[in-house]
């Protein structure tokens, strides 16, 4: 879902709106997967959805899709929380575990430690279930 939003925002300068099968060939190229990944009845699906909850709206009476305000909005909020925060979240966690004997200075570090931890009992739940 993440992508397909991606490929919509930045297709924010198509005039006339996506076909289902141009955001197909766009989603399948820019993340380099297969069609056996992502198929077609997914798109649909997902287009569908996105459709339901007022966040794309069809182009007149074409079957050619465009984001609604509400639409761009919420993109752009979960790929700036995907890519800014989920990601070097995600990252930490193999790289660098910070200290727990190390007190925090600033809140960003309390929070980062906070985050860390929780991640961490997570993934602890999910191995032991």
């Amino acid at each position: 879902m993440i992508r397909l939003m991606e490929v919509l925002l930045h297709g924010g300068t198509v005039v006339s709106g996506w076909t289902t099968r141009q955001i197909h060939e766009v989603v399948l190229g820019n993340f380099r997967i297969g069609e056996e990944r992502y198929g077609l009845n997914q798109l649909r699906y997902d287009l569908r959805k996105l459709k339901a909850h007022g966040l794309l709206a069809r182009d007149g009476k074409r079957y050619a899709y465009r984001l609604t305000e509400k639409g761009t909005k919420v993109a752009l909020l979960f790929i700036l929380f995907h890519k800014q925060l989920c990601g070097p979240l995600a990252n930490s966690l193999f790289h660098h575990q910070p200290a727990a004997a190390l007190q925090p200075n600033s809140k960003l570090e309390t929070a980062f430690h906070k985050a860390d931890h929780s991640i961490r009992n997570i993934i602890q739940l999910l191995e032991a279930a």
